[in-house]
């Protein structure tokens, strides 16, 4: 962040000395679990950029969206064959905005930096027995500011195995992702389960749900980064343009932007 172009190496990591006491999170001693150990990246990079932006404000990013995953496994009717399958079309939420730049909309999280693959379409749905309804960037997803937050994504499907088994982890869904310098927050992520006989189940940030049926509707929101700089300020003619394409309501652009256009 201070200087992009200097090369990795180990000279430019000297100067810095990371002090993590053994037994904590970050360095769990044998034989405590560590496969979630590298969705840790995420918070530690907000931390990061929330220290350094009072002195290095020009070169940090609002907050980006956090992690809520899901992966859905069972046997697949067509094939009779088990399947499993990681929802990565609703983990790519949005990145925040910074100095002069909105937001990536739809890019994944920060340890991957948007190098997070998406699902095709038609794959999904040939790999697995879900049927996809709806992918689609959210429109008011993002926070409000100057340079406004990513926009996140709504997904649903309807799941086709019966006796599915959903796993779900991540914290998105209670902490949004942070805005900068009078900038606001991105929306919270969820995910519902519809099933077929009305209820609405919705699992916890860390959940194992069984028996889900055949039928059930998947829904999830993986919302927006943060906003940048004071909302007020965003450019008019930009403001119009995505209250005309639906990327902000008139009504979130009146109550946040303050535009009347």
């Amino acid at each position: 962040m201070v200087n992009p172009d200097i090369p990795h190496n180990e000279g430019m990591v000297q100067p810095i000395e990371i002090v993590i006491p053994e037994g904590t999170i970050l360095n769990a001693a044998y034989p405590k679990a560590t496969t979630f150990g590298n969705h840790l990246c995420p918070p530690n990079a907000d931390a990061i950029q929330r220290a350094l932006s009072t002195v290095m404000p020009d070169r940090v990013t609002a907050g980006w969206n956090n992690l809520l995953c899901s992966l859905t496994t069972g046997t697949d009717p067509k094939t009779s064959e088990a399947y499993v399958d990681i929802g990565f079309m609703g983990l790519k939420g949005g990145s925040g905005g910074m100095l002069g730049t909105d937001g990536y909309d739809h890019i994944g999280m920060i340890d991957a930096s948007g190098g997070v693959l998406d699902q095709d379409y038609e794959t999904f749905e040939q790999q697995t027995p879900h049927r996809l309804i709806r992918h689609e960037l959210l429109a008011d997803s993002a926070g409000a500011g100057q340079w406004r937050g990513g926009l996140g994504v709504e997904t649903i499907f309807e799941i086709g195995s019966e006796d599915t088994q959903l796993v779900t982890f991540g914290d998105g869904d209670f902490e949004p992702a942070f805005g900068l310098f009078g900038g606001g927050e991105g929306g919270l992520n969820f995910i519902r389960l519809h099933y077929p006989d009305g209820r609405t189940v919705v699992p916890k940030n860390k959940d194992l749900i069984t028996g889900v049926p055949r039928g059930t509707i998947y829904h999830q929101v993986a919302s927006g980064g943060g906003g940048y700089g004071d909302p007020k300020k965003r450019d008019r003619k930009v403001l119009a343009a995505e209250v005309r394409n639906g990327v902000i309501s008139p009504e979130a652009a009146r109550e946040l932007y303050g535009f009347e256009g």
